[in-house]
C-alpha cells in the first residue's frame, strides 16, 4: 500500500525538473566560457546585469513548475491542468519552431546596402549575436529563422533558407530589447562591423514587436522519434 505508484502527474513533473536543470546548466556554461577575465568593466556589468535577468527568470519558472506539479499530484483538476500545460508547451514548440506567430518586445535593426557589400555571414554573425543575447523569436526580411536556416551568398544577392532577401535587410527579434540593443553595439560586435563594410546600420527598439512570417516544418527522412517504453 505505500509504494509509489507511477503516474501521468509523477512523469510531467519529472519532466518539468529535467527542463529546468538542463536551463540551469547551459546558462552556468556559458558564463563558464565566456572568458570574463578579457572583458572590461562595463562589459562585465553588463553580463551581471543579463546573468541576475536570467536568474529571475528561471526563479520564476521554478515557481511555476512547482506549482503546477503540486496541483498535477494532488489529482484535483489534474485533467484541465494537464490540458493547459499541454497546451502552453505546443505554443511555446511553435515560437521556437517558427510555425506560429510571436509578438512580444524586442527590437528592429535596419541595415541600409546600397552597395550590396554586408554578406551572408554577416547577417549569420547578426543572427548569433541576438542568440547570444536571448532573442527568442527572429525574422529577416520575410523569412522566418529557425535552428535550421541556413544562408549563402549566391549571384552578388544573399538567400536565406532558400529565399532571396535584398537590402535594405530588416531583422525582427523578440527579446529583452535593452540587452540585445546593447549586444550590437559593443566594439566589435554587429554595428561596427557592418558599418566597416560600408553598410549603415540602425537599431530600434520596441515595446510591442510582431513577427509573423511562419515556417514550414518538412518531414525527417532518417530521424525517428524514440519509442515509449512497454509498461
Amino acid at each position: 500500500m505505500a509504494r509509489p505508484r507511477a503516474t501521468r502527474a509523477n512523469a510531467f513533473a519529472a519532466l518539468l525538473a529535467i527542463v529546468l536543470g538542463f536551463a540551469i546548466a547551459t546558462q552556468v556554461q556559458q558564463t563558464n566560457q565566456s572568458g570574463l577575465e578579457q572583458l572590461r568593466e562595463d562589459e562585465l556589468v553588463r553580463i551581471l546585469d543579463d546573468v541576475s535577468q536570467e536568474q529571475d527568470r528561471l526563479a520564476s519558472d521554478s515557481r511555476e513548475l512547482e506549482s503546477s506539479r503540486d496541483r498535477l499530484a494532488s489529482g484535483v483538476d489534474s485533467s484541465a491542468e494537464a490540458l493547459k500545460s499541454a497546451q502552453e508547451r505546443l505554443d511555446t514548440l511553435g515560437i521556437l519552431t517558427g510555425t506560429s506567430p510571436a509578438t512580444g518586445p524586442g527590437i528592429v535593426i535596419n541595415i541600409n546596402d546600397p552597395d550590396h557589400k554586408v554578406t551572408a555571414a554577416r547577417l549569420l554573425d547578426a543572427l548569433q549575436e541576438l542568440r547570444d543575447a536571448g532573442a527568442e523569436a527572429v525574422q529577416i526580411g520575410d523569412v522566418r529563422v529557425v535552428a535550421d536556416t541556413w544562408f549563402s551568398d549566391v549571384d552578388g544577392a544573399i538567400e536565406i533558407a532558400g529565399e532571396r532577401v535584398e537590402p535594405p535587410y530588416v531583422i525582427t527579434a523578440i527579446g529583452d530589447s535593452a540587452t540585445m540593443a546593447s549586444a550590437m553595439e559593443i566594439p566589435g560586435g554587429v554595428s561596427e562591423s557592418v558599418r566597416g563594410d560600408g553598410a549603415q546600420p540602425s537599431v530600434r527598439q520596441s515595446d510591442d514587436l510582431a513577427i509573423t512570417a511562419l515556417h514550414s516544418l518538412s518531414e525527417p527522412r532518417y530521424a525517428r522519434p524514440v519509442p515509449a517504453p512497454s509498461p
